[in-house]
């Protein structure tokens, strides 16, 4: 069977009667097959028959009235919608739509068996179909045309870049300030013998030495090729994970934010522990996003925005609560994403079969055809409904403002992997760390800072140059290590930021001091 490429076209219905609605939806064709005219003045009006309910796999199964100068739609199944059409196009109708749980399927198969076929045909989605009956009713008439030759021209630079700069930047920056935050408390709390409470609240990192940087950085890898050959089944084993910990990482954050608040403070009792009211309540409310985000993720008008601010708060957690103990860690975990993101994108099109990355079978979604992107900042056109599912560790940006005959079938959004947030941002944090254990008035925060910020920017210029996704930490790993590294060295600390401070030692202080010959200072260094 030869499979033909497809277009999209745009199914126009209205009600009957002069004053009735009407309503454009998307819809697939074969240029190949049938011709369509490219605007809506030149489309011809048919008449729309429902034989969903029918097979119509035979000349007998036509209803009594006949289908005649008629646009007739019919269900996926039982028999090759060819067939369909074959029977359609003897019963005299003009064009067969078929309705199908999604859109993507291309119109294919050999027509060159089928030399005398004049029909139209088209694929359009089931719920659209739903959709038009509910809101239009049962006299429907429809045009159809094409949105091949519509080009739209504008500028290169949209505001969703802008958009994805200020989450990206105030992501790290937040989260660099509250590990510097939590670190200062964690400093108090072993400095101050007295304060025995304070101990108690000590907050717990978890570390990453060099040879843990390493192990992720595989089980990276070995999950990336899992995902890309077992995609329809771990795909929703990464959905529940991310709605998971995204919801935990929401609690985090806004609990963090309300311990502040000195009203409200009403507790309950229970098994011998009190829980804040307002807590138990946030804890419902975070729970409910994630299952609310989890159920209409598909929906592309406002999912959006749940998965963003999931995103978010998953992101800002992970930057406060990873830490990388010295400069060495930051360059190991860094340099090999950075060489794990540039293998992904740009050397596994070498490798697979049908010449695509990895990177951007796996942000589409396999095999899908709706959303196309590069890396993990990206441009796609992601359509309504999506026959698959897409994985969710990305920051997502719909471009509100578009043309309006697109928007029906293209839903055009920009894209920033959570990666190209957390990485750059775990060195973000150490160096806010580093400042704290100093007293170096957040000189290494604010340069790691701008850094980011100019490798964003370097970022989007490349991506208007080249008209191609690009994969962010190939920019935004050298902007930032190599900042922070030129900081140091100006500094004359490199020596202690490449090991990390001695101030992450202190909590053996206590230990070393009651040794015969005590541990210098400049030598409590985090271990290797």
């Amino acid at each position: 069977m030869q499979k033909a490429a497809a277009q999209e076209a745009i199914l126009h219905a209205s009600g009957s009667g002069p004053s009735s609605p009407s309503k454009d939806y998307c819809m697939l064709y074969n240029p190949r097959w049938k011709e369509l005219p490219s605007t809506l003045e030149n489309a011809t009006s048919l008449a729309l028959m429902n034989l969903t309910a029918t097979p119509l796999c035979n000349i007998s199964e036509i209803p009594p009235g006949g289908i005649k100068n008629k646009a007739v739609v019919v269900q996926w199944e039982p028999c090759p919608f060819l067939q369909k059409a074959r029977v359609a196009q003897a019963g005299g109708a003009e064009a067969l739509l078929v309705a199908n749980g999604s859109v993507a399927f291309s119109p294919s198969g050999n027509i060159s068996e089928f030399p005398d076929m004049k029909i139209l045909i088209a694929f359009i989605n089931h719920k659209d179909f739903k959709d038009m009956e509910q809101t239009l009713g049962s006299n429907i008439t429809v045009a159809m045309y094409s949105v091949a030759t519509y080009s739209p021209s504008g500028p290169n630079f949209d505001y969703t870049m802008a958009v994805l700069f200020v989450i990206a930047v105030f992501t790290v920056a937040l989260g660099g300030y509250w590990s510097g935050h939590i670190e200062l408390q964690n400093m108090k709390a072993m400095t101050d013998t007295e304060d025995t409470e304070m101990k108690k609240k000590k907050e717990e990192y978890l570390t990453f030495s060099p040879l843990t940087v390493v192990i992720f950085v595989v089980i990276c890898c070995v999950m990336m090729v899992l995902l890309y050959f077992f995609y329809k089944w771990l795909v929703y084993v990464m959905i529940g994970i991310f709605c998971l910990a995204s919801a935990m990482s929401l609690y985090n954050c806004l609990a963090a934010l309300i311990q502040n608040i000195p009203c409200g403070r009403c507790a309950i009792a229970c098994r011998g522990k009190s829980v804040e009211v307002r807590l138990v309540f946030l804890s419902a409310l975070c729970i409910a996003v994630a299952v609310v985000w989890a159920v209409f993720r598909n929906e592309d008008r406002w999912a959006w925005i749940l998965q963003d601010i999931l995103g978010i708060a998953f992101c800002l957690n992970l930057i406060k609560t990873l830490k990388l103990p010295n400069f060495k860690s930051c360059v190991i975990l860094l340099g090999l994403l950075l060489l794990y993101d540039v293998f992904f994108v740009f050397i596994t099109p070498f490798i697979t079969k049908n010449g695509e990355s990895i990177m951007v079978e796996l942000a589409a979604g396999p095999f899908g055809n709706t959303e196309k992107n590069d890396g993990n900042f990206v441009e796609g056109a992601a359509q309504p409904s999506a026959p698959h599912e897409k994985l969710p560790v990305v920051i997502r940006v719909p471009k509100l403002i578009y043309f309006s005959v697109l928007s029906v079938c293209f839903t055009p959004v920009s894209i920033l992997g959570f990666g190209d947030i957390i990485v750059p941002g775990l060195l973000i944090a150490y160096c806010r760390r580093f400042d704290v254990q100093t007293g170096s008035s957040s000189i290494y925060y604010i340069s790691s800072i701008i850094a980011y910020a100019v490798g964003m920017v370097l970022t989007f210029v490349v991506l208007m140059l080249m008209k191609k996704g690009q994969p962010a930490l190939l920019y935004l790993v050298p902007c930032t290590l190599i900042t922070a590294s030129v900081v140091a060295w100006r500094r004359k600390e490199m020596k202690k930021f490449w090991k990390g401070s001695a101030y992450q030692m202190m909590s053996h202080l206590d230990y070393s001091t009651n040794e015969e010959n005590p541990v210098p200072a400049d030598e409590q260094i985090a271990p290797q």
